[in-house]
């Protein structure tokens, strides 16, 4: 089902101010836009990657949209209390999303029956594309991914497993036990809401191993040990990890992975298409932010991504994890 976003007090407001400049089609409105402060929602916990990058972003984004801009967790239901609430929201270009939009859209709409569609969205830039890292802290005893797998198939419940629930993360513990024939349902898997909290007790030694996205690990990399990379390609920033593909492949099962976290700037597609002019508006303040040598040079520091993509080549992204979600969405249901 799609939600319906445009509430009856919404249009009684709007048939009240008839004849007045706020009955006026957004897009004729646009020159006194904006006119107050942007709201960047991340719907994860504090101190996640999206989180970081949000709060490192959001004073350059505020020097090209020329307003303040707050930012606002709202974490829950695998990002779906977020999205919902989100789509509540005026179609006025006050509120974007930072947001692992690809893979937990699609995952909150074919796992958690969400009241919208994956097509509601639409992608402005993503500029993160993550890869799903089992990691230990460095005082665990595991020193390679055939210590965990040989530990597991001894004693499924003897290894703590931290992970985001419904996540890419999730799908690829899944296909690794399945080729290596560990039933999952005898596992200690411990769930977190959101990248930060999962990284935190990795870190810390509360899990025995945890498997989240590895750019978020990049500022504490000295604090875990990388064991295995989902991934066909060396990752330059864990060079050391075992890539997945190789793995499976010498341990005899089919090399299946499913892409990580694809983190950025997301709007309603509700918004870009009833508000074009002012989508216009947000869109070249963000793309500016982002090309900003200020920006660059702030997140390079703190060790985020800076690439622009693009609305295009990121709503392909986007549409092709959909798509591989939906092609593991029967192992994802089974977690």
């Amino acid at each position: 089902m799609t939600v319906r976003c445009t509430s009856i007090s919404r249009r009684s407001v709007i048939a009240a101010a008839a004849g007045t400049a706020l009955a006026a089609p957004l897009p004729l409105r646009a020159a006194t836009y904006p006119e107050r402060p942007l709201t960047i929602l991340v719907p994860f916990a504090t101190g996640g990657y999206n989180d970081r990058y949000a709060r490192a972003i959001a004073p350059f984004v505020q020097k090209h949209f020329g307003q303040p801009v707050v930012v606002q967790n709202r974490p829950g239901g695998g990002t779906m209390l977020g999205n919902m609430f989100y789509l509540q929201q005026p179609d006025d270009g006050y509120m974007v999303m930072v947001h692992s939009a690809g893979p937990f859209i699609p995952l909150s709409v074919l796992t958690r029956n969400a009241q919208y569609k994956v097509e509601d969205f639409w992608m402005i830039n993503l500029p993160s594309r993550d890869a799903t890292l089992v990691a230990c802290a460095t005082s665990k005893p595991f020193t390679s991914i055939g210590d965990v797998i040989t530990q597991l198939k001894r004693d499924p419940r003897s290894v703590s497993v931290g992970i985001q629930p419904a996540s890419a993360d999730l799908v690829n513990l899944a296909l690794l036990m399945q080729g290596h024939g560990i039933d999952r349902s005898r596992m200690r898997v411990v769930t977190y809401d959101g990248g930060g909290p999962a990284r935190t007790a990795t870190m810390g030694g509360h899990v025995d191993i945890g498997l989240v996205g590895g750019e978020g690990f990049l500022p504490v990399k000295d604090r875990i040990r990388p064991l295995l990379v989902f991934s066909n390609e060396k990752n330059e920033d864990f060079p050391e990890a075992p890539l997945s593909t190789d793995h499976a492949k010498a341990s005899g099962f089919a090399p299946e992975y499913v892409d990580g976290s694809q983190r950025g700037f997301v709007v309603s597609r509700r918004f870009r298409d009833r508000a074009p002019d002012r989508y216009q508006i947000m869109f070249q303040a963000i793309e500016r932010a982002t090309k900003d040598p200020e920006c660059v040079a702030a997140l390079k520091a703190q060790q985020l991504a800076t690439t622009w993509y693009g609305a295009e080549a990121s709503n392909e992204a986007y549409l092709r994890s959909a798509s591989l979600m939906e092609k593991y969405v029967d192992l994802l249901k089974q977690a």
